[in-house]
């Protein structure tokens, strides 16, 4: 697999000098929740936290915290006491808010996935498992809001896909593929993303003269991919914003004519379809909709075809942990998601359909590689976006990439291609 070197995402760069979030735009960000107990509280978990870390807290008296030597990743309290009141206020919010205001940040030689990737590594220990058990009394809950029904999966789904076109084109590849690419030696990006595109399809053994609906455009490159196998696509989206941009790529590519590009939500697809296929769609489902999602698949899908599954993962055991939790990445990134794991997807697909998993190819290490790029082409071309985009949102982009890089690299996130088909041989 490709190894690529960080160069571009160093935090302490003159040119991006940390923000004071706007109000108007970051409402009640600029400034922390006051809370003396629970910032109090909030310390000393934190500190009690990375003194098994490898890495360096530095504080502005000089106290240096962690179990890193001095080549290890260190992160900077620039503002201790807003870190710790944000911390006591809603931890799974509150350390990526302090990233995002600038009250703590990297050393000038940190990656910040490289910071990340230590704590997400110890993610399930962190925290005592006695306190644990008592995180259902402080966590917040998803807001009923985000909870994904027909009515609100629109909204959460614009709230990411059409920030702007603009701005995911600045860091994706030529594709405009937003999903783990599948990387071999000498890839460059675009010929990653299609290998896995091209994984994806001969999951669902796509081919010429078929009828293929896919859950969830993108930006249409994988439609392109299917219609140049000769196929006939349906694709779904419920963003207005990549709706218009699929269909002009796919009339640049010569093919629109077989690609059809729907603003619709799944559970109102209809018809058969000789193969399903749905890239890093279901993280946006919602657990309470998963039995509907598989049931989807199994009903549009014709007698003998495949689907073809592409899934961001995570161990059950944490999922299940956190199945409740409402964080920084619902709040900020992606509303109303929840990663599911490889044994919810097969209860689901043992409990509504008639289909299980006959082929997987786990590609998590490739997602980590993935995101970097990303958040380096991010970075190169801020000065192109800071125009559209203010810099809290540059740092919250950052951190939110980093922070899945980190996932990804610790192994704490997985990403796995599935084919599913229904038992030849039924009971």
């Amino acid at each position: 697999m490709t190894t690529v070197h960080h160069n571009t995402s160093r935090t302490e760069d003159a040119r991006f000098p940390v923000p004071r979030p706007d109000e108007a735009h970051w409402p009640g960000l600029a400034t922390p929740p006051r809370d003396p107990f629970r910032a109090a509280v909030a310390e000393r978990l934190f500190r009690h936290a990375v003194s098994t870390l490898p890495v360096r807290v530095v504080f502005p008296d000089g106290t240096v915290l962690g179990a890193g030597d001095r080549h290890a990743p260190t992160m900077r309290m620039v503002r201790p006491a807003n870190v710790f009141h944000r911390l006591g206020a809603d931890a799974k919010i509150g350390f990526g808010e302090a990233y995002m205001t600038g009250d703590w940040t990297t050393g000038p030689d940190t990656d910040l996935a490289d910071l990340l990737t230590p704590f997400a590594a110890r993610m399930a220990s962190l925290v005592h498992p006695a306190l644990q058990r008592l995180r259902h009394l402080v966590e917040r809950t998803q807001p009923i809001g985000e909870v994904n029904t027909k009515e609100n999966s629109r909204h959460n789904i614009s709230r990411h896909y059409d920030l702007s076109n603009e701005l995911f084109e600045a860091f994706l590849d030529e594709t405009m593929t937003y999903s783990s690419a599948w990387f071999e030696p000498g890839d460059d990006l675009d010929a990653a993303q299609l290998r896995k595109i091209d994984g994806v399809l001969d999951m669902a053994r796509v081919g010429e003269g078929m009828h293929v609906l896919e859950i969830g455009s993108g930006w249409g490159a994988l439609a392109i991919r299917a219609a140049q196998r000769g196929a006939r696509v349906t694709t779904l989206t419920l963003s207005s914003e990549q709706q218009a941009l699929a269909r002009a790529r796919a009339e640049a590519a010569g093919v629109a004519h077989l690609v059809d590009v729907k603003l619709q939500d799944y559970r109102d697809a209809t018809g058969q379809y000789d193969a399903v296929v749905s890239v890093e769609m279901i993280e946006a489902v919602g657990e309470q909709f998963w039995a509907t999602y598989f049931t989807a698949l199994d009903t549009l899908l014709a007698p003998g075809g495949r689907v073809g599954l592409q899934s961001i993962t995570m161990p059950h055991d944490r999922m299940t942990a956190t199945r409740r939790s409402y964080t920084w990445i619902h709040k900020y990134v992606f509303p109303g998601g929840i990663i599911p794991s490889i044994r919810s997807i097969e209860d689901n697909l043992t409990a509504h359909t008639g289909l299980s998993i006959v082929e997987r190819r786990d590609l998590g290490p490739h997602y980590a590689v993935t995101l970097q790029m990303w958040r380096e082409r991010f970075i190169a071309a801020w000065p192109e976006l800071q125009g559209s985009f203010d810099g809290t949102f540059r740092r919250m982009w950052e951190f939110y990439l980093a922070y899945c890089e980190a996932g990804f690299r610790s192994g704490y996130l997985g990403v796995s291609q599935l084919g599913l088909a229904r038992d030849p041989f039924p009971r």
